[in-house]
């Protein structure tokens, strides 16, 4: 097998299909009234939003837009209003900033200056306002996690991932940026660089050391058994670079646990994806 981009390369009308239905038969099996999800702006909830407007419609889906003053910016909330009108959602916005500070007045050890915990209180509080709205207008939470953070683990549990379905989780990020130029969204969304949007200035790919380009490809490498070994050599990068990755995607495998994941590629986070480690 070669590890060029082309591998990444998948039927994108058949992929939107398959989502498509995924999310409309839990929708009708779960007999609820319809969809709501955290709609940041961002390339992976854009995309979640747009392609359960197009399985459901859009006015049975609800984008909660939850900015905060710390790290929300307002070209982001533009690019989630752009969504909601081009696709028919229904949108609500709350100012999560009080909410914040008073978790952080009401826990006795808290240290502003400890920048992850902070920001995994933000992702959760975050959870807290989506499935509030989910409980009380009968609807199922629709997660926008994509393959290559959920097996980076870059994401905090029982927050950002935490969900009722994942219809990206199987797609790694490139290819939902090309799912999301397929369905019709803007380019000024697909191209945009990720960020969970948790402290000012944070960009996913600054933290994860690596862009996606290349993570995508040492990922589907090591999930397709292939030797970091041979990895490093046709992508022509040292091996300690591809074993960081493959530590990093070990290392977190207690946090993909119980994730309901619609079967689109070679081994699927949640169904047939298990880890065996070596004695």
């Amino acid at each position: 097998m070669k590890l060029t981009p082309s591998v990444l390369n998948i039927d994108w009308q058949e992929t939107q299909t398959r989502i498509q239905r995924f999310i409309r038969d839990y929708t009708e099996k779960s007999q609820v009234n319809g969809i709501v999800l955290g709609l940041s702006g961002g390339i992976d909830s854009c995309t979640a939003a747009a392609l359960s407007a197009l399985a459901i419609g859009g006015k049975r889906v609800t984008g909660l837009m939850l900015p905060e003053k710390e790290a929300s910016t307002q070209l982001d909330t533009q690019h989630a209003r752009l969504i909601a009108e081009k696709f028919g959602l229904r949108t609500e916005e709350v100012d999560i900033t009080r909410t914040l500070e008073t978790f952080y007045r009401s826990i006795p050890t808290f240290e502003a200056k400890d920048r992850l915990t902070k920001a995994n209180i933000k992702a959760r509080t975050r959870m807290i306002y989506v499935y509030y709205q989910a409980n009380k207008h009968n609807l199922i939470v629709c997660g926008s996690s994509d393959k290559s953070e959920t097996m980076m683990g870059y994401f905090t549990k029982w927050g950002d991932v935490a969900a009722d379905i994942h219809p990206l989780m199987d797609l790694y990020k490139t290819q939902v940026r090309q799912l999301a130029h397929h369905v019709g969204l803007p380019e000024e969304i697909v191209s945009k660089p990720s960020t969970p949007a948790l402290w000012p200035g944070q960009l996913a790919e600054d933290e994860l050391g690596i862009r996606y380009e290349q993570l995508d490809l040492i990922l589907y490498g090591l999930e397709h058994f292939m030797d970091p070994s041979e990895v490093s050599e046709q992508l022509s990068i040292r091996q300690e670079a591809v074993e960081a990755v493959k530590h990093r995607w070990l290392s977190a495998e207690h946090k993909r646990r119980t994730l309901l994941v619609p079967k689109l590629e070679y081994r699927t986070i949640g169904t047939d994806f298990r880890l065996v480690r070596n004695p």
